[in-house]
């Protein structure tokens, strides 16, 4: 589970939250640091907030997208204060913690972490498959981006010692029956989107609304590979009579 699990930061203004966030992965066994279009990295302020945890900083992943982060992953959690238009699943940190558990088993799982201040946009929730929120003091709930980091780093590494052994079950699951990745996921969208267009369902509607639900549904689904391929088929099919019509 240790293994398999991404901490993504995207955006992150201050050096210091990058050394801070990685010394506390490294507290609970974590190693894997993604960093999306930090505005500075690496620096000395970033490594003295490491305080030794120099190896998870010096290894982090940095990448120009979201969507790159998350390439390969099964499933994925996005940190959110604040309530949003489209609903995603929301979970406390725990309840986060043992779905990761649960998903590891079968590939990367990743919790991403917002900006400092505006956290995450809703296009890149859309990459994700349900929202954690920490329940903190409502009379005083800002809650530095590190400090997020360790709880979530707790609560991961507690469920991964309540089993840390893989099960059986779990682990002889068919290949296509796996959860689809971000990436094939996006891929599908895009299909769906130009099929779509093709069959001129949207008419006066607006897309970018219709297919923000639609992502939201198929997150909390937890499609497989397999009806990924379906879906894909019946979107190619429905192409295909759209043209034979022309």
């Amino acid at each position: 589970m240790l293994e398999n699990t991404r901490i993504v930061l995207v955006n992150t203004s201050h050096p210091g939250n990058i050394g801070a966030a990685a010394r506390a992965m490294k507290n609970m066994g974590l190693s894997r640091l993604y960093l999306v279009e930090p505005k500075e990295h690496p620096t000395f302020e970033s490594f003295s907030r490491a305080a030794g945890a120099d190896d998870v900083l010096g290894n982090a992943v940095i990448t120009e997208s979201l969507a790159d982060a998350l390439k390969g992953c099964v499933w994925v959690a996005g940190t959110s204060a604040r309530e949003r238009m489209v609903q995603w699943p929301t979970y406390e940190p725990r309840e986060c913690a043992a779905i990761c558990r649960d998903h590891s088993v079968q590939g990367d799982i990743a919790i991403v972490f917002g900006r400092e201040r505006t956290g995450l946009t809703n296009e890149e929730l859309e990459l994700c498959n349900g929202l954690v929120h920490i329940p903190t003091n409502a009379e005083y709930s800002s809650l530095n981006v590190a400090a997020a980091v360790q709880v979530l780093c707790y609560e991961i590494r507690m469920a991964f010692l309540s089993n840390p052994d893989v099960t059986a079950e779990k682990s002889r699951t068919q290949k296509e029956d796996m959860p689809a990745t971000t990436d094939q996921l996006e891929g599908m969208y895009q299909h769906m989107y130009q099929m779509m267009e093709d069959i001129k369902f949207f008419g006066s509607s607006n897309p970018e609304v219709i297919m923000r639900r639609l992502k939201s549904l198929f997150n909390r689904a937890q499609t497989t590979k397999r009806e990924v391929a379906i879906l894909r088929g019946i979107f190619s099919a429905a192409q295909g009579k759209k043209r034979q019509r022309v």
